[in-house]
């Protein structure tokens, strides 16, 4: 896989995949009616996210790259298992919610991810990390406590279990550091696939949705794809301060681009989105200035 060894080539790159990735909320706001087609969007979704994996794996490892599979193991069964219900749980919250509260439960994985390890992988958690994690809780406590609404919280809740889906990954990779990443995303993305395919049937209804919607859920699997590629082949070169603070722009972009009015969707966000997104934002500037004194580093091998 390419790897980029300069910071200040690496610090674009990494950039640029945060923004890609920012575009996923707007990208659902221009569906005809996600709500109504969720399976179908997690169907098409996950279709996408596995084949383009698999071509970048071909075109990477060459016909060899089947043998990934073979290494995936139980770690990548369940990372994968995990990364899918973060992508199915994804449509329910962003459908329910407003993009800023999804979003901002996404911004909480960190501490999901350190509590998960703290509990099965006995990986200790310094009083600074729990602080951080404290100021977060307060910050997704505010939000939850503000949105009331029986959608907004039903949109919250799958929102943190989207979240906690994805510390299921992290924590999976640092259980068997071997396992092929991009492999294991490619099973979440085929773990998508089957069980949309079951309730599909199960509803009886059509596996595709309108030609405008399926070319949607593809579009966005495809800003998955890309910017994991992107942010794979930047993020040995960075510590992990700098990669917490850089997948910001996730956060931040995904906000904006549904607020500016020039997208059409002028969606702002609630007082107490703003401000419990404000601890949020304040729990993960701590977090990374801790792991920048820690001199860490992390990356998708």
């Amino acid at each position: 896989m390419v790897e980029l060894k300069n910071e200040k080539i690496a610090v674009p790159v990494v950039l640029f995949a945060g923004i890609l990735w920012s575009f996923g909320p707007l990208v659902v706001r221009y569906m005809d009616d996600p709500n109504t087609v969720p399976w179908q969007y997690i169907f098409g979704r996950g279709l996408t996210i596995f084949i383009i994996l698999n071509l970048y794996l071909y075109f990477e490892e060459g016909l060899n790259f089947y043998k990934n599979y073979k290494r995936v193991g139980k770690s990548g069964l369940i990372g994968g298992c995990g990364l899918g219900v973060a992508m199915m749980s994804f449509i329910y919250s962003i459908t329910n919610t407003s993009a800023a509260i999804t979003l901002l439960c996404l911004a909480a994985m960190p501490f999901f991810t350190a509590l998960l390890a703290f509990l099965f992988l006995r990986e200790r958690i310094s009083l600074n990390v729990w602080i951080s994690i404290f100021i977060a809780t307060i910050g997704i406590i505010i939000m939850a406590v503000g949105n009331t609404e029986k959608n907004s919280i039903i949109g919250f809740i799958f929102g943190i279990t989207s979240s906690i889906g994805f510390s299921v990954f992290s924590v999976s990779l640092r259980w068997r550091k071997e396992t092929p990443k991009f492999t294991t995303v490619a099973v979440a993305g085929l773990i998508c696939f089957l069980v949309a395919s079951i309730m599909i049937l199960i509803k009886d209804q059509p596996f595709f949705a309108s030609s405008f919607n399926s070319s949607m859920f593809s579009l966005h699997g495809t800003l998955v794809c890309m910017g994991l590629i992107l942010y794979s082949i930047g993020s040995k070169a960075i510590p992990a301060a700098e990669l917490t603070l850089l997948s910001l722009t996730e956060v931040i972009g995904g906000i904006f681009w549904v607020w500016l009015p020039l997208f059409g969707i002028n969606e702002v966000p609630s007082t107490s989105t703003i401000v419990g997104g404000f601890f949020l934002f304040i729990s993960i500037v701590y977090y990374s200035l801790i792991m920048r004194w820690n001199k860490r580093f992390i990356a998708l091998n």
